[in-house]
């Protein structure tokens, strides 16, 4: 693996950390998105990963500012990919946009450039084709706050070159990621075949009116010893994430709960602007919900 330069597609949720994470350990990081202000919003964000990183992880100041010597910025997609060694793509989870995104892409990337999607619920081969370089593509997905969750599950299609996959475990590895490789194609990959029946069973507790957010969480946590529910994990995912998801869902199946679930996250949440972590609230108030209060417990 001898990768040096690596672009991030899209400055979103886990695109930002995972370009922060990539210039942290050394690599040099073009984050690519669809303008000029989306750009400057990413750029207000990576002060608040360096803050985290230096609590979370002991960074030192001259680690922080060298991690932003890494980083470059730029709304052109052609002169983002000019020196890849590999693309990372974090485009919004919707199959018309990410083919959109991998035609143009194709167009304009080096032969060496592999792409990587950090899709969490699409199959690579959906968009092989449309990479025009199906052996040299495959997806690496990362978890949410990826300083600290640090997954990285690596799944090919059936055409990916082995050494490309090899070489993408190297670099999750480098980046100081645990890599989970997986040894063939599955919706939802590990985290999200385990995830989404959670969270799917929790908002459908709470449509259908059996309980309250706060006493699902509570059931979670105390029964399991997790540290979060379901409600906070989807105030950190991103309650967008879950609605998209649902959405696509409900109307493939039309299943009546999924239908009720789509227009509630939408009606309170969504509408609302109360997003979780990300707008300050969700299903729980930021900085400091509820669920991690001591006597939440009890």
């Amino acid at each position: 693996m001898n990768y040096k330069n690596v672009t991030i597609a899209g400055s979103g949720v886990l695109g930002y950390q995972i370009a922060f994470q990539t210039a942290f350990h050394g690599f040099n990081v073009t984050v690519y998105d669809i303008n000029d202000d989306v750009l400057e919003k990413a750029k207000a964000k990576f002060d608040t990963l360096s803050k985290a990183y230096k609590n979370d992880l002991n960074a030192t100041q001259e680690q922080i500012a060298k991690t932003g010597q890494n980083l470059s910025y730029t709304s052109d997609l052609a002169e983002a990919v000019k020196n890849a060694d590999l693309l990372i793509e974090a485009v919004p989870e919707n199959p018309a946009i990410k083919t959109d995104f991998y035609k143009k892409l194709a167009k304009v990337a080096p032969e060496k450039t592999v792409f990587a999607t950090n899709s969490s619920t699409l199959l690579p081969s959906q968009f092989a084709e449309a990479t025009g370089r199906p052996s040299k593509f495959l997806a690496l997905h990362f978890a949410n706050t990826i300083w600290l969750h640090n997954t990285a599950e690596i799944m090919g299609h059936a055409t990916t070159d082995p050494k490309v996959f090899e070489d993408v475990v190297e670099f999750a590895k480098a980046i100081g990621m645990l890599p989970l490789p997986l040894h063939k194609e599955q919706p939802g990959y590990i985290l999200n075949s385990l995830l989404v029946p959670l969270l799917s069973a929790a908002t459908r507790l709470l449509v259908t009116e059996v309980a309250d957010p706060q006493t699902i969480d509570k059931t979670w946590m105390k029964a399991t010893g997790a540290p979060v529910g379901p409600f906070g994990i989807l105030d950190v995912v991103g309650i967008t994430t879950a609605y998209n998801i649902d959405k696509m869902a409900a109307e493939k199946t039309q299943d009546k709960i999924k239908l009720k679930t789509v227009k509630y996250l939408k009606e309170n949440y969504i509408d609302k602007n109360k997003l979780g972590v990300s707008t300050g609230e969700g299903f729980y108030k930021y900085p400091n919900p509820a669920y991690k209060d001591p006597g939440f417990l009890q």
